[in-house]
This record gives C-alpha cells, structure tokens and sequence, in this order.
C-alpha cells in the first residue's frame, strides 16, 4: 500500500457559536490542510496519482475559504466551522476530484482534526 500526502494553507477568520471562551470571539488562523491518498496500483509512470494533479484540486478547493470569515459562508449557517467540519467538508468535495483517504486541518502548530472515511 502507497500512501501520498500533500498539504497547503488558507488564511480565515471563524468564530465558534455556542462556545464558552475566548473562541467565541472573531479570531484568525492559518489553517494547513493534509491530503492523504492511499492507493496499490503504480501507474505505468511509477507513481499512484500525479502530486500536481492532487495539488491542484486541493488548491481548487481551499480557495473557497482563502481570506474569508468562515462564518459568512454556506457550509457554516448551520453549524460551527471547526477544524473538524471543515475537514470533513474538504474531504468530501475532493473525492469527487481524487481518491482522497484522509484529510487533516491543523489551526495550529500543535492541532489538527482529520476526517476519512472509516
């Protein structure tokens, strides 16, 4: 089994509704989002799947919330926008681009929330 991962960043703005906490405030964050995508098969090239091709599609897909309040945007009218939503919200739109197993949003140097289906 191969296992690629890459991984970028976002700047964005979220406030936690509901939180007791200096995080119910308006706060920002460089959020780093992981791409994980496992796979058996090698290409004829030697490799699973293109890095550019994957890079591409998360890069597509982060920009959605690149420099935005978090809280503003569809996804989050309902529900907080949490490292924990918000990596499961990636994961989905990106399966639909790349055989993605894993996703994981780190807000900071020291946490992160993954999403995969298991």
């Amino acid at each position: 089994m191969y296992e690629l991962t890459i991984e970028d960043t976002f700047a964005a703005a979220h406030q936690l509704k509901g939180y007791q906490g200096p995080c119910e405030n308006l706060h920002g964050h460089t959020f780093r989002v992981q791409a994980h995508i496992k796979g058996n098969n090698l290409k004829k090239e030697g490799f699973l799947i293109d890095f550019k091709e994957i890079k591409s599609a998360l890069k597509e897909i982060i920009a959605e919330f690149d420099h935005h309040n978090l809280n503003e945007l569809s996804y989050f009218k309902t529900e907080n926008p949490t490292s924990e939503n918000l990596a499961r919200i990636i994961f989905q739109k990106m399966e639909k681009q790349i055989p993605v197993s894993k996703v994981t949003v780190w807000e900071s140097p020291t946490s992160s929330a993954s999403y995969y289906n298991g």
